[in-house]
């Protein structure tokens, strides 16, 4: 993939260099940028799942990414100096669900960051252009900075970095998920 917007919030930045996160906030990047994307560059041609499924495949591949499977957030890297101070880089991806959904990553955040469960948090999501190729209600860039500065305005305090994401080229359609309604069961159906 491609990484073509960076925007930091709440002195991210200076924590990122200060904690000595940036070997970790690199790492980050060069897992986003070997993830490997081809999609069909028409409106809404593909599913975002998959490519959730393709990064979340490449943390796993990491070296030591902790994945947090609910209500939490999605991987988390710590590093130790001297095996006394312990820094950590919390990373959620919002790429396949509904754009109002973002909030609940910034809350996520933030939770964590009071908790002290990490040190810099980072939202990877669609930027703009790759949006227009997945399902309409996808979020991108412009919907994640959108929420911090003005839905939630509290979260521009918080040290979060919005990393923007594009594919790498135009290729064939990614496959769309089938949801329950997408195979025919009513609502109450599902488990």
């Amino acid at each position: 993939m491609k990484i073509t917007k960076i925007t930091y919030y709440g002195g991210g930045r200076d924590k990122i260099c200060r904690l000595g996160l940036a070997d970790l906030f690199l790492e980050l990047q060069e897992i986003i940028l070997q993830t490997k994307i081809v999609l069909e560059e028409s409106a809404e041609a593909n599913g975002a799942a998959g490519i959730r499924e393709a990064l979340d495949a490449s943390f796993a591949g990491g070296d030591n990414w902790i994945g947090i499977k609910a209500g939490g957030i999605d991987w988390i890297k710590k590093i130790r100096y001297n095996q006394t101070f312990l820094a950590r880089l919390g990373v959620e991806i919002q790429v396949s669900a509904r754009s109002d959904l973002l909030i609940r990553d910034v809350v996520h955040l933030r939770n964590s960051l009071q908790k002290a469960e990490i040190d810099v948090g980072v939202i990877v999501v669609p930027d703009d252009r790759l949006q227009k190729f997945l399902p309409d209600r996808t979020p991108c860039f412009s919907d994640a900075i959108r929420y911090i500065e003005v839905e939630f305005k509290e979260a521009t305090t918080f040290p979060i970095v919005v990393i923007g994401i594009e594919h790498d080229a135009p290729g064939k359609a990614i496959p769309k998920k089938k949801t329950n309604q997408g195979r025919g069961k009513p609502r109450g159906d599902r488990l």
